[in-house]
């Protein structure tokens, strides 16, 4: 049997499941997730290893109308992640009916002239299956999908026949990545995305989406890695609330972060957090250049 790889681009509106999915097909966490929408700012890739096969997946920000810098840098990342690629596939949420802003995601798919899957996620909150027909329909009218696949990221039901069926559409070639390797990403990158996702986890509705955080050190020591983190927010108030009274809640995202990381890299984590108020940054294109890992890492390479 020929050995199979490529590139698999997951995308869709915000909040839909994305990031939970690529998890779920990796076998465990590459990108952070949250309740709040608009969580995944960049490009992620997860492994996933077949004796056979070799799938890249590429998790992608939520598609929305671009306001700000920053929304339009994900938008760009949505639009570098379908070039190349070998398939795409559109995951909506299965509990929510078609609406407007479907057409945003639909044009992107649209653009794209490979195969195109249609995902319906969480199907553990519809009881009745015949329900996710109407939905199919509708979506299957609006583009002419390759396959409807129904889902659960939560659950694991209907993954394993997903990965079959991208196998089966994937061109022939050798292993992209080393068979021990899950991600691209950095554990630099990941350090910060895991700390900003307990800002997410643990802060009011006013703080998500005025929250990025930017490493400003990794050092690793023989038994301890040290690590130190500026989470930057827009106004006073905003910082205030992260770091709650009497820092109590600084320390609790710090230790929520450190315990996830140290289990993540296999090793003590020293983690040590700063609150800096950088008005508007979502509007400053320099600061938002910043939040690309790559550009971080080229940063922290000349220091």
């Amino acid at each position: 049997m020929p050995f199979k790889s490529g590139f698999v681009a997951i995308v869709g509106r915000p909040n839909v499941g994305k990031s939970t999915l690529l998890n779920a097909l990796v076998g465990h966490k590459v990108a952070i997730v949250s309740n709040k929408p608009q969580t995944t700012r960049n490009r992620i890739q997860g492994i996933v290893n077949r004796p056979n096969a070799q799938i890249v997946f590429i998790d992608t920000p939520g598609i929305h109308r671009a306001d700000t810098a920053l929304d339009k840098q994900m938008m760009e990342e949505v639009k570098q992640a379908l070039d190349g690629i070998d398939i795409a596939c559109l995951i909506v949420d299965a509990t929510r009916d078609f609406a407007p802003g479907d057409h945003y995601s639909l044009d992107r798919v649209r653009h794209f002239r490979g195969k195109s899957f249609l995902l319906l996620n969480k199907i553990d909150r519809v009881p009745d299956k015949r329900k996710l027909l109407p939905l199919m329909e509708t979506f299957s009218r609006e583009h002419n999908f390759t396959e409807v696949f129904p889902v659960s990221a939560l659950t694991g039901d209907g993954l394993n026949e997903l990965i079959e069926s991208l196998i089966a559409y994937l061109p022939e070639g050798p292993p992209l990545f080393p068979e021990d390797q899950s991600t691209d990403q950095p554990e630099r990158f990941l350090a910060a995305e895991i700390v900003r996702e307990k800002v997410l986890t643990h802060t009011r509705e006013e703080v998500p989406h005025a929250v990025a955080v930017l490493l400003d050190s990794f050092e690793e020591g023989e038994r301890l890695v040290r690590i130190r983190a500026t989470i930057y927010v827009e106004r006073e108030g905003q910082k205030g609330i992260v770091i709650g009274r009497g820092g109590e809640m600084l320390k609790k995202i710090g230790t929520g972060a450190r315990k996830e990381l140290e289990t993540l890299l296999g090793t003590k984590i020293f983690l040590e957090l700063f609150v800096k108020v950088e008005r508007n940054w979502r509007q400053n294109s320099a600061i938002v250049r910043q939040l690309d890992w790559h550009r971080q890492l080229e940063q922290l390479s000349r220091e």
